[in-house]
């Protein structure tokens, strides 16, 4: 690989046109969203015109949970899909599903069959398409070949794939015209445990519907005429996905983005994001081509877009969705980001996901807006005109902060990775402390139920209460020809891992590459604990009566202000004040994935799960271990790539460098010319490759001792604590011969042009 190829790809870049896309148009005009929206999913409306009358009330029934899926009913779906799909291109199934990797899985089966038939006492066999019930509902994928952390061995094989009946199947066009239909499933072992990430999600959104609709029967009487007795209660989610693009042809130069996602060695250039004006800016010509096609295709599965902007560090973008129930999100954004790696290639473009891909400037992250809805268009977590007396919100409310008061360093361990570490803490990004930030109004209102402060003339309960109430207010912009617009009851901060922003809060810690199952799962699982909580606190207080009285929630309420107090702050989350007076309060500060990762397991958070049903032990045991090998894995994978990029491109563009000043200024000294600035350059480069050569040789030492540990948890707490370091070592040196070699002769793209304006 040499310096002519990176010059040779960014001259291409430089000249490359945007790709040209045909979108769909009828009667001459580019169809709206609205009218291409879902057209490639195969919707419950969708099923309703193929199926039955009887055969979509029973299908609908199951979905309430009132019946089981039947032969009858799954076949006559099983045929009303395939005729959709065949429609539309459909040449083969698959069964998609989410394994323990952050990543999608599926195995394409053909609709293709062969009957056999007699006649004149000759065999013919004929070709048909057919799709049965049986095939619909589950499939058989190879479970050994899947990570089980333990809970499979190699040589049992047998695993299972099962519709989820609740995510809509949807096509994608496949090569040559052709299209293939996808049903959306978990994935479970022969004994029936979870292999994979939805079936946990689903358990957890079920156990937090039934836990919240049992708190709504005690605090809302069923006769209220001007409220209707709330059915459902469904979990929902916004995921803001945040990712780079750079060029295609620029990234195959790089060992260390193809194998890791992200450079293990790189120099900032004089200008990165420090001008600050990248965040919002318009977006490049090429970059808004691929992006708006991704729109168009995600548009087609119904995945709901609705924003898209420049980030803040150059090459990065975002694209957020509008909420949905968390189940068809968690899809949906997989989904995206599926989409998004497709377009880019053909754009020549690469997505890159990664939470860290290059050093010194903002990482990426998914930012997940979490809310309570019922089934009447309520949501739960919306403080309403008057805060301090909606006491179903402030239930609500506190269920959150009591959940993550008591396991806020499981929701760490939730987001922990190798690559979400380079994020964490780096003053980008909220630190390894679980705090909430509610607000001014919010948190005032929380203190003076706190501190039961008389005032004014309003009746709580038998009793005079009042709260100190920051009102949402009109700026005056002091420009006459503008109106005045209403400021938000808060402000935003960026910092704060878990923030109240209006009538949801923003989970913010979740990586960009991660699927967010596994840390929805775990929220889900921690306020539906505390919703328990304060539903055997209500019967407490109730005593014999049926539905809790103003006057029993506030007690609670205010038991509950009390209990979460801790959790709560508004300040600076990356300040060093913080980190001491979180330690003050007893909330842990987890610095590292190796560490974060044992707080699965920790009595009181498995316990936990255990209890409400979402894991298993032997499931618990498997996310640990899996999560602890991958983390040993990837740090592992980089160390090696390291080490090959120094031995093989970086050594031997510093011997090159070395050689060139060599005979200069041996050529200088024979034509009797002064050669101090080649000697100079020579003597400062020494020690520098010497040193390089030396911190290569100590991480080339620690992967062999890794080589030797059998057990996971050693692997990965070495990983973190030697071969992390030892790999700083070497980038420092590598890194700064960037700075010093002559360009002619560094064959690796630099951040300079990884960064181009496409």
């Amino acid at each position: 690989m040499s310096h002519q190829a990176r010059i040779d790809s960014v001259t291409a870049t430089l000249a490359k046109p945007s790709r040209d896309v045909e979108f769909a148009k009828k009667n001459g005009r580019l169809q709206p969203v609205s009218e291409i929206f879902g057209e490639n999913v195969f919707t419950f409306q969708e099923m309703s015109k193929h199926l039955p009358k009887s055969v979509f009330r029973s299908f609908m029934k199951q979905l309430q949970g009132n019946c089981t899926l039947d032969k009858v009913t799954a076949d006559a779906i099983a045929h009303a899909v395939k005729v959709w799909a065949l429609e539309r291109g459909a040449t083969d199934f698959t069964h998609w599903f989410q394994p323990l990797n952050d990543s999608t899985a599926e195995k394409h089966d053909s609709f293709l069959t062969l009957k056999s038939s007699f006649a004149n006492g000759f065999g013919e066999v004929t070709a048909i398409d057919t799709f049965s019930g049986s095939q619909l509902l589950q499939s058989e994928p190879d479970a050994s070949s899947f990570p089980s952390g333990g809970m499979r061995t190699t040589f049992e094989a047998r695993g299972y794939t099962v519709w989820d009946t609740k995510s809509p199947m949807f096509i994608q066009d496949g090569p040559h015209g052709t299209a293939i239909l996808y049903i959306p499933s978990v994935f479970i072992s022969y004994n029936g445990e979870a292999l994979d990430e939805k079936s946990v999600l689903l358990r957890s959104s079920e156990i937090l519907t039934k836990t919240a609709l049992d708190v709504l029967r005690l605090i809302e009487p069923t006769d209220d005429e001007d409220r209707p007795r709330v059915k459902k209660v469904v979990n929902t989610l916004g995921i803001e996905q945040e990712f780079f693009l750079i060029d295609r042809a620029l990234y195959t130069l790089r060992p260390d983005l193809k194998i890791t996602g992200r450079t293990l060695v790189g120099a900032l250039p004089p200008r990165h994001q420090q001008l600050e004006d990248h965040y919002f800016g318009k977006l490049p010509t090429r970059v808004l081509a691929a992006i708006s096609e991704c729109e168009y295709e995600l548009a087609k599965l119904g995945v709901p877009i609705k924003t898209r902007h420049n980030e803040v560090a150059p090459a990065q973008y975002e694209m957020a969705p509008i909420f949905e129930e968390s189940m068809l999100a968690v899809d949906h954004n997989l989904l995206t980001m599926d989409v998004l790696h497709r377009v880019a290639h053909r754009h020549k473009l690469k997505a890159l996901f990664h939470e860290k891909p290059f050093r010194g400037v903002n990482g990426s992250g998914k930012h997940c807006n979490w809310s309570l809805s019922t089934d009447c268009g309520d949501n739960l977590l919306e403080p309403s005109a008057t805060p301090e007396t909606n006491y179903r919100f402030l239930l609500f409310l506190l269920a959150v902060l009591k959940g993550l008061l008591d396991h806020g360093d499981l929701l760490r361990a939730g987001v922990a990775s190798a690559s979400n570490d380079h994020r964490l803490g780096a003053h980008e990004a909220p630190p390894g402390i679980i705090s909430v930030f509610l607000g001014t109004q919010l948190n005032e209102v929380l203190n003076s139920i706190e501190e039961n402060r008389p005032v004014n003339d309003d009746i709580v309960g038998g009793n005079k209460m009042t709260y100190v109430r920051v009102k949402g207010t009109v700026l005056d912009i002091k420009v006459s020809s503008l109106p005045s617009i209403s400021r938000d009851l808060t402000d935003r901060n960026r910092t704060s891992p878990f923030a109240f922003t209006g009538n949801k809060f923003e989970f913010r810690a979740v990586g960009s590459k991660q699927s967010v199952s596994f840390p929805v799962t775990l929220l889900n699982s921690v306020v539906a604990s505390a919703l328990q909580e304060i539903r055997d606190a209500l019967k407490k207080q109730m005593g014999d009566k049926k539905v809790a009285s103003t006057e029993d929630q506030l007690v609670v309420i205010r038991e509950f202000i009390k209990k979460t107090k801790a959790i709560r702050f508004e300040g600076d989350n990356y300040s060093q004040e913080w980190i001491e007076e979180a330690a003050k309060r007893g909330l842990p500060n987890i610095t590292k994935s190796s560490d974060a990762f044992s707080r699965i397991l920790k009595t009181e958070n498995a316990d936990m799960l255990k209890r409400l049903g979402v894991f298993t032990e032997a499931e618990l045991q498997s996310r640990y271990h899996i999560l602890m090998e991958k983390y040993a894995k990837d740090v592992t994978i980089e160390a090696q790539t390291l080490s090959t990029m120094v031995q093989q491109q970086i050594l031997p563009s510093a011997f090159s460098y070395r050689r060139n000043l060599a005979e200069a200024g041996s050529f200088m000294n024979d034509i009797g010319v002064d050669n101090a600035p080649e000697k100079q350059l020579l003597q400062e480069l020494g020690p520098v490759v010497g040193q390089l050569q030396q911190r290569t040789s100590e991480l080339n030492t620690l992967m062999n001792d890794m080589n030797n540990l059998t057990e996971t948890t050693e692997m990965g707490i070495f990983a973190a604590n030697k071969l992390i370091p030892a790999m700083e070592a070497v980038r420092a040196q590598a890194d700064y011969l960037e700075r010093v070699v002559a360009d002619n002769l560094w064959s690796l793209p630099k951040y300079n042009e990884l960064f181009l304006n496409m």
